[in-house]
Formats: structure tokens, sequence, C-alpha cells
């Protein structure tokens, strides 16, 4: 192989570990019981895994006011200990939220936006609420799905 080859074949490989993971996002998927986006042959965007609280990943939400973000769904538990799912990415300029547990919402850093644990505009500069997810406790399995 010729070094022109070498750094083609390089470069193309290399990329593809960079728009892989993007293209992976958009389109037609599944998040898997593990969190991962796998190919979903039924057409559309399906949500549906499953957290075992159990472990040391998912440790945060045993405390009233934890969260963690999965594959761009945020999971809190609220302040009166019921637990929450919702797009991680704000509506204004797609930056990541975090949970406000001491005000009981979800909070932008980028540009201040805040929204309700029901993905509803608190203030903007956001306009479109999020999307929910449902959520469903059983023993130590915490349920996302759409």
């Amino acid at each position: 192989m010729k070094r022109n080859e070498f750094f083609s074949a390089f470069g193309i490989s290399a990329g593809m570990l960079f728009v892989a993971p993007i293209l992976a996002s958009c389109g037609k998927n599944v998040l898997d019981t593990t969190g991962i986006v796998v190919p979903n042959t039924g057409g559309g965007t399906v949500v549906d895994f499953t957290l075992d609280l159990t472990q040391s990943a998912y440790s945060s939400l045993n405390n009233s006011g934890g969260s963690l973000v999965v594959n761009s769904i945020i999971v809190a538990k609220t302040v009166s200990g019921s637990y929450v799912a919702l797009s991680a990415v704000c509506t204004h300029q797609g930056g990541l939220l975090g949970y406000d547990a001491g005000n009981n919402r979800f909070h932008c850093p980028n540009h201040g936006a805040n929204f309700a644990t029901d993905g509803s505009v608190l203030n903007g500069p956001a306009q479109t609420a999020l999307r929910k997810y449902n959520v469903q406790l059983t023993g130590n399995s915490l349920r996302v799905y759409a």
C-alpha cells in the first residue's frame, strides 16, 4: 500500500468513527435495554430501555434530586420522589439540560431556558416543549419508553 493510499484509507476510517454516532442518532433507531442505539426494522424512532437501579452507573436515580442522561434522554428522580424522563436537548439551540432539584425544573446552561417536569417551557428563550417519555418502576428496574 502506498503512503497516500494509507492516509486516504485512514482518513475515511477515522471520519466514519466520528460520523457513525451522528448518523445513528438520525432516522430509524431503537434504544435497547442497555441504552444502546440499534437499528429499528419496524420504522420510526422507538425509545424503550430499562435501567437497573442497583447498578452503580444509575445510582444517582436512587436519591430524590438525582438525574442522569442516557442517549439524549434525561431521567430524574424529582424532589417529590417520582421519576420523569424528557429529551435532554434544549429546544432552543440544542444545549444539554440538567435537572435543577432545588427548583424542581430542567435548566439549559447555554441561554437560561427552564422547563417543568412535564416538559413545558417555564421561560425562554426556548419556545417549544421537551418531549416527555413514559416511565415505569418495577422493583429496581426503571423502564423508559415512548
